[in-house]
């Protein structure tokens, strides 16, 4: 069984920042990806920021320079420091992780249980 783990979340003020982290855990074979998808009420769920193992991470158009993913490749970790926050930014972030669960596995999505951000005055 795989497990992402987050935390963070919660309510800022707009202009404020707030860090999301996850921690994957379980059987893992390999990691190809990590990174962190969001959803509003009435929306799709969409990519917010993600990282694979060594190539530059992947950023929404509408986060960039005010959102950076880390990742920490030895712990099964990444972090979303998200700063500048607006109303906008007010979702259910989940984190994801695209991963081998076994040698005999292929690529699935796993994902975590879903964080509240709210920024609202």
């Amino acid at each position: 069984q795989v497990q992402l783990v987050e935390s963070g979340g919660g309510l800022v003020q707009p202009g404020g920042s707030m860090t999301l982290s996850c921690a994957a855990s379980g059987s893992i074979f390999a990691i190809y990806s990590m990174g962190w998808y969001r959803q509003a009420p009435g929306k799709q769920r969409e990519l917010v920021a993600a990282a694979t193992g060594g190539g530059h991470p992947n950023y929404a158009d509408s986060v960039k320079g005010r959102f950076t993913i880390s990742r920490d490749n030895a712990k099964n970790t990444v972090n979303l420091q998200m700063n500048s926050l607006k109303p906008e930014d007010t979702a259910v972030y989940y984190c994801n992780a695209r991963l081998r669960a076994t040698i005999l596995s292929g690529w699935n999505d796993y994902w975590g249980q879903g964080t509240q951000v709210t920024v609202s005055s």
